[in-house]
């Protein structure tokens, strides 16, 4: 039996007063990169320099204006790498680049040497606040674990004032989560206050989420209370670092936003220590998604990916929001007969706004338009294979054919699996388009003989081949199709039916072929099928499809 009397429940903050359930996001957020540093140091084989290199200019070329890039005092890698940046001039002036050390003055110093030529930084310091590593780990005090950063910040300080280029603080109570709250503001509140942060020189107050311990609506209410309680709020830049156990990374940086942040800290895809970071890509697409400009340059999805799992050898899944090859995808028939429906009644409507069901977004607006919308396979139904066919091909079925051939795909899906569009349209080839035994349809002339003051308007010369041998009826009726049914019943004998018929163009311009769809009852035995027939010609393609119901029905054969 599972040993759940092992864990206990984590303390959540009495605060009714919150008020962030009844905001709602309107705005992107400051975004800070991290993943360069927290990011690379979870890669089972962390990126090497010219990796590091690709991954900044991309992170630029994104639209990301802050950029964590390492810990360079305590790797000479990551102090290397800072060093080629600034060097070779990498650095746009509009991004600031973050480094990352604890409080400790020889690892300061390395930092500042780290960074030396630099127009711009963010010196991030931090030290756990926990009650949990306040006891096992540092065995100290609240007062000594202030203490820690108010002599971090001192040096911090003391090293920017001689600085040539301008240094703003960060600073991060890590495992926040784990902190009660009024301990929180005490220990940021003291490193404001010997930061000397302004209005117009503020700090930067980091939250983190450094392990998920609660449901999100918690770490909102953590976030809120902060917020509330900060003093001199203008001075302060709040930003959350959300992580990832419990699976709500996203939800709780979404309702940390909500709740007052004004700057979210993540990586690409949510890389990151155990179960990741906060993935970005994901909030900033939802933000999207809402009619919200993310204030980041993610048009190009499959780009993103190729440069990501380069760099970082690890792949997307395939459900991953947004990202992964399944998410634009639909096995379900009645998710697929939706999404063909709801693309047509777009097109019909001409509607500014995208509303199509199950596809919150369109996948042409992150550069998937090449991806497979709608796959087919033993889950699937009519309304599947129709889109299919209108998306990929240009046939247009009749509602009522959908049913038919999507039984001849579901039996092929039962045998194999998936079945792919190329599958489908050489399904439907040997079903309706090659069925031109033992009946092929050759030639035919048409004589009009409206105004003649005769009883039909129409006179036909059919050529066929019935089992190889070339053969041909003439006979009259009220238009071609007419005329074929007559000349069938008299001259072979089929007493058939047409209960509908239906055709369109396949493609536009002067050489366009046409699809003509015939629904054919054999009123002897009261079998039903459909037939289908392509030409340049509409009235050819009408006899070929009458041709291709007859050889379905097994009529020919008699």
């Amino acid at each position: 039996m599972l040993n759940y009397n092992r864990y206990r429940k984590n303390p959540v903050l009495d605060y009714p007063e919150r008020k962030w359930p009844c905001k709602e996001i309107e705005k992107a957020p400051v975004w800070c990169s991290v993943d360069l540093r927290d990011g690379n140091q979870a890669l089972i084989d962390p990126m090497q320099v010219h990796e590091k290199i690709e991954m900044f200019k991309y992170l630029i070329k994104l639209g990301f204006k802050e950029i964590e890039i390492g810990f360079p005092a305590a790797s000479q890698i990551e102090f290397d790498f800072l060093r080629r940046l600034i060097e070779g001039n990498m650095i746009p002036d509009d991004v600031r680049v973050q480094v990352l050390t604890q409080c400790r003055e020889e690892l300061i110093d390395r930092t500042f040497e780290s960074i030396k030529g630099c127009k711009e930084a963010i010196v991030h310091i931090y030290n756990s606040t926990s009650t949990l590593q306040r006891d096992v780990v540092f065995n100290m005090s609240k007062e000594e674990i202030i203490d820690i950063a108010v002599k971090g910040t001192q040096m911090v300080k003391e090293r920017a004032e001689k600085f040539d280029g301008k240094i703003i603080l960060e600073y991060s109570p890590e495992s926040f989560t784990g902190t009660e709250v009024d301990f929180a503001l005490d220990i940021c509140t003291a490193v404001q206050k010997t930061w000397g942060a302004t209005k117009e020189n503020p700090i930067i107050i980091n939250l983190p989420s450094t392990v998920e311990m609660n449901t999100p609506n918690v770490y909102a209410d953590q976030i809120e209370w902060m917020n509330n309680h900060f003093e001199d709020r203008e001075s302060i830049i709040l930003s959350v670092h959300p992580h990832n156990d419990r699976g709500t990374g996203v939800a709780s940086a979404e309702l940390a936003m909500l709740a007052g942040a004004d700057r979210v800290e993540g990586t690409l895809f949510g890389n990151g220590e155990r179960t990741g970071n906060v993935d970005l890509l994901n909030i900033a697409y939802n933000m999207f998604s809402q009619g919200i400009n993310p204030e980041l340059n993610i048009e190009h999805i499959n780009e993103i990916i190729e440069i990501y799992e380069r760099c970082c050898k690890i792949p997307i899944h395939p459900r991953h929001p947004y990202a992964g090859k399944l998410v634009f995808t639909a096995f379900s028939g009645s998710h697929q007969d939706a999404i063909n429906k709801g693309v047509h009644a777009m097109r019909e409507r001409q509607n500014e706004y995208w509303q199509v069901p199950y596809l919150p977004i369109d996948p042409a607006d992150i550069g998937r338009e090449y991806e497979p919308i709608v796959r087919i396979n033993s889950q699937s139904g009519k309304g599947g294979v129709a889109f299919i066919m209108d998306t990929y091909f240009g046939f247009k079925l009749p509602k009522a054919m959908h049913k038919e051939f999507a039984n001849v795909i579901q039996k092929v899906s039962e045998v194999k699996g998936e079945v792919t569009p190329e599958e489908i349209m050489e399904q439907f080839k040997n079903e309706y388009l090659d069925q031109k035994e033992p009946l092929h349809f050759r030639r035919m002339h048409i004589t009009d003989m409206s105004g003649e003051g005769k009883t039909f308007e129409t006179s036909i010369e059919v050529h066929y081949t019935d089992h190889g041998i070339e053969r041909s009826f003439e006979a009259v009726g009220n238009g071609p199709i007419d005329a074929v049914r007559r000349g069938l019943h008299q001259n072979l004998g089929l007493d058939v039916k047409i209960l509908d018929y239906e055709e369109h163009a396949l493609q536009s311009g002067s050489n366009s072929q046409a699809a003509a769809y015939i629904h054919l009852l054999d009123s002897n035995t009261g079998h039903v099928t459909y037939g289908v027939g392509v030409s340049s010609n509409i009235t050819r393609a009408s006899v070929r499809a009458i041709f291709s119901a007859l050889n379905r029905l097994g009529l020919g054969s008699r």
